[in-house]
Order: C-alpha cells, then sequence, then structure tokens
C-alpha cells in the first residue's frame, strides 16, 4: 500500500500589516517608513519599522506599489561613460541620496550617442520610474525634438526628468557655469605669466566642451595671453593624449599652456608631455576643469576648476522628489596646483 506524500504548506508572507502590529505603529507609519514616501517619520518610529521588517523578514510588493502610485521607487540615472570619474562622482552623489529616501537608482550608458540615448529612455518609460537624470553634456549639431517629445512622454507617465547641465524644454535643471568657470581659470592662469595656450576640446557643438573653450579664451586673453589653437577630438585620456601628442611634435616653446577641457583630457595631455621628453609644469603646464578626486594625486597635481560633482548629483536625486524646485547655483573655485607653476 502506497503511502500518500506528505506536503508542507507554503510559510505564510509577512504584510505590511504584520510588520506595524509587530512595531507598535499605525499602518500608515509603517507604509512611510518602507514605502519610500517623502514624509517624515520619527526617529524612533522608524528603527521599530524598520527592526520589524527585519524580524518579520518583510520584503516591499514594489509591483504593487508601482500599481498604486503609477511610478516605481526607481530613480535612472543616464551617463555618457561610467568609465570616466566624473560620472562615478555624479553616480555616488545621486545613489547616495537616492538611498536616504528610501528610492533604488538603475544607472544605463549612453556612449554620447543620441540615439542610444533615446531608446534608453524610451525603455526606462515602460518601467514607470519616479525620476530619469540626463547626466549627458547636449550635442547642439543633433536635432533635440525626438528626445524632447520622448521625455515628455516619460513626465506624462509620472517619471521627473532632470537635467545636469544644458537643460531641455519640460525639465528640472541642475546646472552650473561652465563658461564662467572657465573664465575664471583663464584668468588666474594668465595672471600667473603664461601668454600662450593650446586648448585640447570636443568636437564643435558639444555645448558643455564649447562654453569651457568660450571662458577659458575669454579670460585668458582678457589676461594678455593668446590661445594659438584648439584642437577638436573627444572627452577622453586617449583624446587629451593623441591632441597634445600632435601639438608636441610641433615643438612648442617652453611655457606654454595645454588646457583640457575636463581632467581626464588633461591627465591624458600630462602623459604625452612625459613620453615626449617634456616635463609638465616646469616646461608644458597642464590645466583641466572638474576636480575629480584623481587629479589630486597625480604628479604634478593638475590645475583645474573645482565642481563639487557629489552634490550636483545629490541635487539632481532632490530634484525628482521635491514638490517644488528652486535651483540654486552651484559655485566653482579654481584651484592652483603644480601642473602650472608660476611663470618669471
Amino acid at each position: 500500500m502506497s503511502e500518500t506524500p506528505v506536503t508542507t504548506p507554503p510559510a505564510r508572507v509577512p504584510t505590511l500589516g504584520d510588520v506595524a502590529l509587530e512595531a507598535g505603529v499605525s499602518l500608515a507609519t509603517a507604509s512611510r517608513v518602507l514605502n519610500g514616501s517623502q514624509r517624515r517619520v520619527a526617529e524612533d518610529f522608524r528603527v521599530r519599522v524598520e527592526a520589524a521588517a527585519e524580524r518579520l523578514g518583510y520584503t516591499a510588493n514594489l509591483s504593487a506599489q508601482t500599481t498604486a502610485r503609477g511610478t516605481s521607487a526607481v530613480v535612472a540615472l543616464l551617463v555618457a561613460d561610467i568609465a570616466d570619474p566624473y560620472f562615478g562622482q555624479l553616480a555616488a552623489g545621486v545613489t547616495r541620496a537616492a538611498e536616504a529616501a528610501g528610492l533604488i537608482t538603475t544607472i544605463a550608458i549612453t556612449e554620447r550617442d543620441p540615439e542610444r540615448e533615446l531608446r534608453l529612455v524610451r525603455t526606462l518609460r515602460g518601467q514607470r520610474p519616479r525620476g530619469i537624470i540626463l547626466a549627458t553634456s547636449r550635442d547642439d549639431s543633433v536635432d533635440p525634438d525626438p528626445l524632447i517629445r520622448e521625455l515628455q512622454n516619460a513626465t506624462s507617465a509620472g517619471a521627473r526628468v532632470v537635467t545636469l547641465g544644458a537643460g531641455l524644454p519640460g525639465t528640472r535643471t541642475v546646472a552650473f557655469d561652465n563658461r564662467a568657470g572657465a573664465r575664471a581659470l583663464g584668468a588666474r592662469v594668465a595672471a600667473l605669466g603664461y601668454r600662450d595656450a593650446i586648448v585640447l576640446a570636443a568636437a564643435e557643438g558639444v555645448r558643455t566642451s564649447d562654453d569651457r573653450v568660450a571662458g577659458f579664451t575669454e579670460g585668458f586673453t582678457d589676461g594678455g595671453g593668446r590661445v594659438a589653437r584648439v584642437l577638436r577630438g573627444g572627452i577622453s585620456r586617449d583624446s587629451g593624449y593623441e591632441a597634445a601628442s600632435a601639438v608636441l611634435r610641433d615643438k612648442p616653446a617652453e611655457g606654454t599652456l595645454l588646457f583640457g577641457i575636463s581632467d581626464v583630457v588633461a591627465f591624458g595631455a600630462l602623459s604625452a608631455v612625459r613620453d615626449a621628453g617634456r616635463t609638465p609644469g616646469a616646461d608644458i603646464a597642464v590645466a583641466g576643469f572638474d576636480d575629480i578626486a584623481a587629479g589630486r594625486d597625480i604628479v604634478p597635481g593638475i590645475t583645474t576648476v573645482h565642481v563639487p560633482l557629489e552634490r550636483v548629483g545629490e541635487q539632481a536625486l532632490e530634484a525628482t522628489s521635491a514638490e517644488e524646485w528652486q535651483p540654486s547655483a552651484v559655485p566653482l573655485e579654481v584651484v592652483l596646483r603644480d601642473s602650472t607653476p608660476p611663470r618669471a
């Protein structure tokens, strides 16, 4: 005679009500703590609710939250190149602020390709994110209308869209004045005695690069210097190396300054100077922009413009969540280091 197999009923999944009962708080309070509400909860209540959830093994039902709210507890961050420390520091600020707000960050890489960026926004819209942050420089040679329409669709679906730097219609913007920062840098290095500069920039039309080229040229020439050439390439260490190598083949005079429109471009230029048998700083000066952390440890230290990148990321996350958004100016500061020693 065969035995009837004994089946074990599945364990009951703890509910939000179970957590509220265990913590001794109302269902509404438990929900505010665990479901990413922007309403503040007293610290002792928060601790009790989180401890009760951990004891019971409670996990929020993200699908149910998305259905109830119309959006998920996700913020999508689009960056051009995650290997670039500039975007890494921005992402650190976004993810830290998202965690504090009970949100999850997803990161997608556009590779500075407008078509890829458009496809990513379209895909993300179907996932109903709470917010979309575009940390990608705008290219004025590309028609913005398809992206604007897609972002409008995302906004209609409940997402708040935030752009960094150059804004787009219908989005909230966290901006800093690239032109003014570069102008201040140009004036400071001219005051150090530099009279000849060569700029290593991105392709014409990339707005961040164009603003930095224009600002540096204004500040440097107003200070008595001359921008001899602007070499157009990319925004990477390798593009900086290639452009600087081309300059150095022409054997520029001692005291020439190479300005890379980002720190990573300047890093490439610094390596090219060494490989050409010249001395960075003492012979060929180098300056950048952004003040990414690595630039403080390179020898010689890179003169640059400090951008509080992690704070910019935090502000971008705040802009996706705040009911009322009043953008504030992001302060920039010129930082002089040994890559631009004073000239006699």
